[in-house]
């Protein structure tokens, strides 16, 4: 460990390539590329390390065609996103800390940049030279298109097979049309794939007849990439009786993904009148609020722990409460019930407790003995989770131990040049994460066709000339999503439930960022330590200190702060306790202050 002490240089940095863009430097410094990291929560927590601060003060200044774009650099389908992202990036939202409010609504401003950009913007995006590779990506859903798109602009020719009739994969028929509606949809895979793209849907991958072998693909393409998800469910794990092994050939039950994806072929679907979901899922919410919609009177989900450990966000359980839906826990299905004709009469539960913690992060349920009870219902739908199937591969891939495919850092499997992306690696998770996987792998692809390395992360420096928020947007509540009246709303499942932000609503959550990709620093050779900065300070941010740990990676640890004045080294802003108001800087006499933007940006190598 080692001290930074006064006087020594902050940060090495390349300057930029002499463009007109003054003032403007590209740094890979590991004390740079680290400061983003640590100090950009919201984004460091994103898969696709999506830059939120910087479509936020887009929008904060109106200009949505930008935030549109800042967003589309990384997460590429943002008006999907905007409206169905399980939002990781708030749950570290340093305006959700202690003493600073509640998290900003970063979805629902993603969802605005995409609502409110002008009819006629246009996308630009850099292109690169035609390779001459050939890529055949198996699965046209969120992983397989962001891959194909990446993949398209470096150059090489994509084709996409897909055995749906259509591209989205669980976009399209997994979710439903009053959360994502299809216009939404069609316009943001038409952009991702438009850029020379071969779609080709009803072609279905595998070794069975009529198919297309993996073999094949191997042969006349390059590289193949495997991203068609984790499109089984989960078999019901049942004790004992009638349907123990197959409980969805018992009239009344069906699996919850294929009940969704039949729907959405377009097969007609009906529900008894008192439904059961059994999971705890996004995919179990879908089921019960389409449910209501198809005319239940009593729609119930059953979950093994409680309400407040469901892994979905609180806008989605809010909603579908509001709809009607209860949701009931501690509870798991013992046996089905059926009638003398052999249709579902009910479920027979076990009543849990709540256990300790598990490995994947969620709380344990343990049954207790003899609390068995009935719960009647007409239909049930199973949604406990979803699994990867390769047994359609005509070559054997070595797999992990959960049964998925394995798959190295660039997305290589145990085949060469054969890769895998998104839940078909992963297993079931969400559709920004498989997003950022897609991209990351495609990165891996290019790499292994090109024989090396095209595009690497630097940061962006940007020196900025003062404040860009004020003091008084800390104290804004946060401005909730307008949604559809639930009058109407019940009996259509395509009218879509949240409406969006209009202009004032996304200038008054925007004005809530605390911007934290700007850096606060005092140069401490004009620092006159008159400690000015820090009795204006609403919040412990600016502290005297003797040094900084550098770890041995080459980025900022702990600030090693003093109270002895002859120990000091520097007055050092602390920007993981900043929240940007600019006080410092408008009091500081010797103006030593500086503000900078510091952003990740790819550079061709």
């Amino acid at each position: 460990m080692s001290g930074r002490r006064r006087g020594e240089k902050e940060s090495t940095v390349r300057p930029a390539p002499a463009s007109g863009d003054g003032g403007v430097w590209y740094s890979d410094d590991p004390r740079d590329i680290g400061w983003v990291r640590e100090n950009i929560p919201c984004q460091s927590a994103c898969p696709a390390g999506t830059n939120i601060p910087g479509y936020i003060q887009a929008i904060m200044e109106k200009e949505y065609g930008r935030a549109y774009e800042i967003n589309r650099e990384a997460n590429v389908l943002p008006g999907i996103l905007g409206r169905i992202c399980s939002r990781p990036c708030e749950d570290v939202c340093r305006h959700a800390q202690p003493g600073n409010g509640e998290t900003v609504n970063i979805c629902h401003l993603k969802r605005t940049a995409s609502d409110l950009k002008h009819v006629g913007h246009r996308i630009t995006e850099s292109l690169y030279t035609p390779s001459g590779k050939q890529v055949a990506i198996v699965g046209a859903g969120p992983a397989g298109v962001a891959a194909a798109h990446d993949l398209s602009l470096l150059g090489h020719d994509v084709t996409i097979f897909e055995r749906e009739s259509d591209p989205g994969g669980m976009l399209r028929y997994g979710i439903p049309a009053f959360r994502l509606p299809r216009d939404v949809l069609h316009v943001e895979l038409h952009n991702a794939l438009r850029l020379g793209v071969e779609l080709r849907t009803g072609v279905e991958v595998g070794s069975g007849e009529g198919q297309t072998p993996l073999t094949r693909l191997g042969k006349d393409f390059d590289a193949v990439l495997l991203s068609t998800g984790s499109m089984a469910p989960v078999t019901l794990p049942l004790k004992e009786g009638v349907g123990k092994d197959n409980p969805d050939s018992i009239e009344g039950v069906e699996y919850g993904l294929y009940f969704l994806m039949e729907m959405h072929r377009g097969e007609k679907k009906t529900v008894g009148k008192r439904v059961a979901v059994v999971g705890a899922g996004f995919t179990a919410l879908d089921c019960a609020r389409v449910a209501k919609r198809l005319g239940a009177e009593e729609v119930t989900i059953h979950i093994r722990t409680a309400e407040e450990y469901i892994p979905v966000t609180k806008d989605e359980i809010f909603e579908c409460k509001r709809e009607g839906v209860r949701i009931k826990g501690l509870r798991s299905p013992a046996q089905l019930s059926v009638d003398d004709g052999g249709r579902l009469r009910g479920i027979e539960f076990v009543q849990n407790r709540l256990g300790g913690w598990r490995e994947n992060g969620r709380r344990a349920a343990i049954p207790i003995e003899g609390s068995e009870f009935f719960e009647p219902c007409d239909t049930l739908l199973i949604a406990i989770g979803q699994r990867t199937v390769n047994d359609y591969l005509d070559i054997k891939l070595e797999l992990d131990r959960w049964g998925s495919v394995k798959a190295d850092e660039g997305g290589q499997t145990s085949k060469k040049g054969v890769f895998a992306a998104g839940d078909y690696v992963s297993g079931p998770t969400t559709i920004i994460e498989a997003v950022g996987n897609g991209r990351r792998v495609a990165a891996g692809i290019d790499t292994w066709l090109m024989g090396r390395q095209r595009r690497r992360q630097v940061v962006r420096i940007e020196p900025v000339d003062g404040p860009l928020r004020e003091r008084g947007f800390d104290f804004i509540e946060r401005q909730h999503m307008p949604t559809a009246p639930l009058a109407g709303r019940n009996k259509e499942l395509t009218r879509e439930v949240e409406t969006g932000y209009d202009e004032a609503l996304a200038a008054t959550e925007s004005k809530r960022c605390y911007l934290c990709n700007l850096k606060y620093q005092i140069d401490v050779d004009n620092c006159i330590y008159c400690r000015a900065c820090i009795e204006v300070a609403p919040k412990n941010c600016i502290k005297l200190v003797e040094g900084v740990e550098i770890r041995e990676d080459g980025t900022y640890g702990e600030l090693l702060e003093t109270s002895e004045w002859d120990e000091v080294g520097a007055i050092w802003i602390d920007n993981n306790e900043c929240i940007r108001c600019g006080a410092c800087f408008m009091v500081c006499p010797t103006k030593c202050i500086s503000i900078t933007r510091n952003e990740f940006v790819t550079q061709d190598i």
